[in-house]
């Protein structure tokens, strides 16, 4: 097994005024047919700008960068500095032409790189089977 992966952009993230967008290289395009039939997707991209030894060496973190939230293991959060700097989305999608897919919201920025799309399916787990930290529970 190797210790390293490399990991290309299939599209990028597109925020101007009101519209968010996913545009997706043409090369992969085909990756397209069938994902108008999802009311959502789930987006995984890059923390691009985090890129570096500092942030991927940081371990531990006050979620929602909140200090009165305990400092807690990335692992436990969805900070954008971690080893691997994968981010992940479910966003609501408004329409698929072409290249560009249209989305209510990302928590990415502008030019951030998308690495993966998967069309949403309802997890099967009830909700009296979750759990979560009472500070994930709390108003963002």
């Amino acid at each position: 097994m190797s210790d390293s992966f490399q990991v290309h952009p299939i599209g990028w993230v597109g925020k101007e005024g009101n519209e968010i967008r996913i545009d997706i290289e043409t090369d992969f395009q085909d990756c397209l047919l069938g994902l108008e039939g999802f009311s959502h997707i789930v987006v995984c991209y890059w923390f691009h700008e985090n890129d570096n030894p500092e942030d991927r060496r940081r371990l531990r973190v006050h979620p929602r960068k909140n200090p009165a939230n305990p400092l807690t293991g990335v692992f436990a959060t969805h900070a954008p500095v971690r080893p691997n700097l994968i981010g992940m989305s479910t966003c609501r999608v408004i329409s698929v032409t072409g290249t560009t897919i249209r989305i209510d919201a990302i928590d990415a920025r502008n030019g951030t790189p998308v690495i993966d799309i998967k069309g949403y399916l309802p997890d099967r787990l009830k909700p009296s089977e979750i759990r979560v930290p009472d500070w994930a529970s709390g108003p963002r």
